[in-house]
């Protein structure tokens, strides 16, 4: 058995591991292959540990689809200690989104940069003041050892003719104190874009798009000064993902007809860079899975299929064709599932792995956007995995839930959280805190409990 055989024995069976009734953590198995991979074990030695591995989830039924293997009992609904519904319509506070850690929320709007509130009752605790500026969901993007990692507005002025002055808006990552709303550094972004891939924790470090659009920063945490810096040549586009704490990179040329799209682990110390593999035509990325990256190909407008391709940190390629729409409203993963939702009103979900629809054409519950006027789509869905209810939110309102496992809908309801059609770019949004949801939508944000029928 190789090393590469090993590791994925290793990664395959703490994926399958339940232990009363609580799954391995998504991570747990990179963690365990890059700790074997730091201290140099054997062949053999690894060898060793991927059969008892092995032979302990086949004695105890945990192994992927064995006779034996049966879902944890889904739990029923349930609050958190000291949580009550409560809705908040206050202006300013919540239009760029939320990032739900724990028991508070974090909020941007377009009259605060921050803003921290009690989840359980919305109660304000601190607040920053922003100075305008920022446009669609750049909210906070991460919580760690009680640091809170933003954004805020800086405006660069331009004095022309000594007439009058223009105002070039621009962006700060900046790191406050997340028990008082302290900025701790800040760093200027070389763009005023603000996207899940402008930054993002590794280990140690915040991995930032900074000082200039091709490269990426590794920058202190608790300082913002950089520890190391890779850069990538011009007429290449690369996208940036973290599996288990250490940054890949998806770069490809930047032609109408790429050849292919090469894969780049960067070591989170060093920031070296290996290259892993390349996958075949031009790859997006559209998440992570269970320690690898999912990327979908781009497709021609005839083309009924879309081929999704997953990779893990190793340089594996699994790929399959899925029946998906070309432009969905919705796509998310969650797990090894790929949840999707048509302009029609209909979702599906596919199985990473096998590329298998575990169901498909089930109406989604919530009122549709159309799509010339709100090309956005819908929020981006949750997955409660306790109760394995997957969860929508609509523009106007509307939330429901299906079951993860068949998708049929178990719940439904509309809330105050409508857009009120402003000509803002607002995007809904919808989180969980524990079993609770958390829809927001322009400037209402809605804590409700749903109860569905288990």
């Amino acid at each position: 058995m190789t090393a590469e055989q090993v590791e994925d024995q290793v990664r395959a069976t703490l994926h399958a591991v339940a232990l009363d009734g609580v799954r391995a953590p998504g991570d747990l198995a990179e963690k365990v292959v890059r700790r074997r991979d730091r201290r140099r074990f054997s062949q053999a030695a690894g060898t060793v540990v991927a059969v008892v591995a092995i032979t302990v989830g086949a004695v105890l039924g945990f192994g992927d689809g064995g006779a034996a293997e049966q879902d944890p009992p889904v739990r029923p609904a349930a609050s958190p200690p000291g949580w009550k519904p409560w809705q908040s319509g206050a202006p300013g506070i919540g239009e760029r989104g939320c990032l739900a850690d724990g028991s508070a929320l974090y909020c941007s709007g377009y009259e605060y940069d921050v803003v921290k509130l009690d989840a359980r009752t919305g109660e304000r605790l601190w607040s920053l003041r922003g100075n305008g500026g920022g446009d669609g969901r750049d909210h906070p993007f991460a919580v760690r050892d009680g640091v809170l990692y933003a954004y805020r507005n800086h405006t660069e002025q331009q004095r022309q003719d000594g007439n009058y002055v223009i105002h070039a808006p621009g962006t700060d990552l900046m790191a406050v104190d997340a028990a008082t709303g302290d900025v701790l550094w800040a760093v200027e972004m070389p763009a005023d874009t603000r996207s899940d891939q402008s930054a993002m924790l590794i280990d140690g470090a915040v991995l930032a798009n900074t000082p200039t659009d091709r490269s990426l920063s590794a920058l202190d945490p608790l300082t913002g000064q950089e520890k190391w810096r890779h850069t990538w040549d011009k007429g290449i586009a690369c996208e940036r993902a973290v599996l288990s704490g250490v940054p890949h990179l998806l770069c490809v040329r930047d032609i109408k007809k790429p050849d292919g799209t090469d894969v780049f682990r960067l070591d989170p110390v060093t920031g070296a860079a290996t290259k892993v593999t390349t996958v075949p035509g031009a790859q997006r990325l559209i998440g992570t899975s269970r320690g690898r990256l999912v990327l979908a190909e781009a497709r021609r407008t005839a083309d009924k299929d879309m081929r999704l391709t997953t990779v893990s940190s190793s340089g594996k390629q699994t790929s399959h064709f899925c029946r998906i729409e070309e432009n969905p409203a919705a796509l998310d993963v969650f797990g090894d599932r790929l949840i999707t939702v048509s302009w029609q009103g209909r979702a599906s979900a596919h199985s990473l792995t096998t590329g298998k629809a575990l169901w498909s054409d089930r109406p989604v519950g919530v009122e549709m956007p159309d799509e010339e006027t709100t090309p956005m789509g819908l929020a981006s869905s949750v997955v409660s995995e306790g109760r394995r209810i997957v969860y929508f939110l609509s523009p106007t309102g509307d939330l429901s839930g299906l079951d993860l496992r068949t998708g049929d809908e178990v719940w439904r309801t509309h809330t105050d959280a409508d857009h009120p059609g402003d000509g803002l770019a607002v995007i809904p949004e919808l989180l969980l805190y524990e079993e609770v949801l958390v829809a927001l939508n322009g400037s209402e944000i809605v804590s409700l409990l749903p109860q569905s029928d288990d």
